[in-house]
């Protein structure tokens, strides 16, 4: 049973929907797609420790089985740019998280806080075709222009090539007036991965990469949501 299964067979017994971030980190590296350097901390002192270990600034995450959107619950805390911060932010998620009745709390993941430019990649899974993925530029991108293109997966080469084409954004992917554009053959090699993921693991009814950052060094995954069906 390869780790991906092993996480999500865990999950499915603990009786939970969704996989934690850390957990979906894992299943995203077992297919090679890269994500931002992270560590899932137990204290205050081991935070720091990563962090150090990271390089800042850092973004600091609750991790739980009861929390799925982490920014309704206070749950996230972004640019911390100190060993000082870092010990203020993760006691301050952990009272807030608290607060909050039938809470666990399994750790704060502490992650690199990336650059580059933002992508989106989703997905959700047709009773009929299996899963449809959907790929975009993130931000104000997707909140406001919708710039986004979809395939059912698995994705060949050929496909990955006509989702850029589509996109009204595709001179910002290749570096526009300036700008740093995004490592095209890593973009293509982790959209082909997390297709092939989507095909091997039925379990998975949604997914949400967003953001993922991409510059000319390579694509990495800042932030993961993962719904079991």
């Amino acid at each position: 049973m390869s780790k991906a299964t092993e996480i999500i067979t865990k999950a499915k017994n603990e009786g939970r929907t969704f996989v934690t971030e850390p957990e979906a980190y894992a299943i995203l590296e077992e297919y090679g797609v890269k994500v931002a350097p992270w560590a899932l901390c137990d204290s205050a002192k081991t935070a720091v420790e990563e962090a150090d270990r990271i390089g800042y600034p850092v973004v600091m995450k609750v991790v739980s089985p009861q929390i799925v959107h982490k920014t309704e619950f206070g749950a996230v805390k972004v640019n911390i740019s100190s060993p000082q911060k870092v010990e203020e932010a993760y006691f301050q998620l952990m009272g807030s998280a608290l607060d909050h009745e039938g809470v666990e709390v399994t750790g704060i993941l502490v992650s690199k806080m990336l650059k580059g430019l933002e992508i989106i990649v989703g997905s959700t899974r047709d009773p009929q075709f299996g899963p449809l993925l959907m790929f975009g530029l993130g931000g104000v991108f997707v909140e406001v222009f919708k710039d986004v293109s979809y395939r059912i997966a698995p994705l060949e080469e050929i496909d990955v090539d006509e989702m850029l084409s589509e996109l009204k954004g595709n001179k910002l992917i290749h570096g526009f007036r300036g700008m740093e554009g995004v490592n095209i053959e890593d973009l293509k090699r982790v959209l082909i991965s997390i297709s092939t993921l989507l095909t091997d693991l039925q379990d998975i009814a949604e997914m949400d990469l967003n953001p993922i950052f991409g510059n000319s060094t390579g694509v990495r995954v800042a932030d993961a949501r993962i719904i079991l069906g």
